[in-house]
């Protein structure tokens, strides 16, 4: 298995990583140096909708928690696998868990992506937001350009987008593994996620959640997007690192920085979802980027 190191190129300009997810934890870790060594995690909920650590540092980072991943027998040695080790998180290298960046389960994955947006918030914390990007606060939907009759690939039942497409009248396929999640009047903008090849070409703009890279689909897709369409990675799950998201043609990021993190994981732990933090514990911050030529 690589390790962290093992990820980061001697000239990452020249030579970026093969996958967005290898190439944001190299960048975070080369921009942080001797600093990413010495960060433990100081504690983690793994919640019903979300994921959340808080660093020793007091830096917080927050990962979409995949659902339909839980085990159905957690108890059982097998199924136990696919979970972080309870009770062994806490007091951890922070990139010790960013191995399981690489791991084929998704709620070890989940967790570092997690313990990777608390890194980029310690760059935050430490540097302020990226020079190359243009920063916002708010959601990213609302920066993307979507003229009217534009054609738009939605990658997950998204319902805040989804309910303002179908107010503007605009066109667009939900690319969904999972058609029992849109609800009856959302059904007619419904497309097979196997229909991506055929449908994201084709769109002027492409928005999918940033789960795409819990499930390891996201590269896939962005090698799909035809020049100069506008393309959006939103949700928490999102790194708010810029460059690795340029190099792929993406024209907008949507993450959140983590501003209350003690707050914000009791209510993780309390089952909460985005509507109990967003605006509270949470905020939402856009980086508008330029894609790399």
């Amino acid at each position: 298995m690589k390790t962290a190191n093992d990820m980061i190129p001697s000239r990452m300009a020249d030579c970026p990583p093969a996958t967005l997810l290898a190439d944001l934890h190299a960048t975070v870790v080369e921009r942080l140096g001797a600093e990413a060594e010495s960060l433990t995690l100081e504690r983690a909920v793994l919640g019903i909708f979300f994921t959340g650590v808080k660093l020793a540092n007091g830096a917080g980072g927050l990962c979409a928690t995949p659902i339909k991943s839980v085990p159905e027998a957690v108890c059982c040695p097998s199924s136990a696998k696919a979970m972080p080790i309870p009770g062994k998180i806490a007091g951890r290298k922070a990139v010790q868990v960013l191995d399981d960046l690489y791991r084929p389960q998704d709620l070890r994955r989940t967790l570092a992506i997690a313990t990777l947006n608390a890194l980029a918030e310690t760059l935050w914390m430490r540097d302020g937001g990226p020079a190359s990007a243009e920063v916002s606060d708010g959601d990213a939907f609302d920066a993307l350009v979507i003229t009217p009759g534009a054609r738009v690939a939605l990658v997950g039942a998204f319902p805040p987008c989804m309910r303002e497409l179908r107010r503007r009248g605009q066109p667009f396929h939900v690319l969904e593994m999972d058609p029992a999640t849109l609800r009856p009047e959302e059904m007619p903008f419904y497309a097979s996620a196997d229909r991506a090849p055929e449908l994201v070409p084709k769109a002027d703009v492409f928005i999918t959640t940033g789960t795409t890279l819990i499930n390891g689909t996201l590269d896939g897709l962005l090698r799909l997007l035809r020049p100069g369409a506008e393309a959006a990675v939103i949700g928490p799950t999102a790194t708010l690192i810029a460059e690795p998201f340029a190099r792929r043609g993406v024209t907008a990021v949507g993450g959140t920085r983590v501003r209350a993190p003690d707050e914000l994981l009791e209510l993780l732990a309390e089952g909460g979802s985005g509507y109990h933090f967003f605006g509270k514990t949470v905020e939402r911050v856009t980086l508008r980027l330029t894609p790399a030529q």
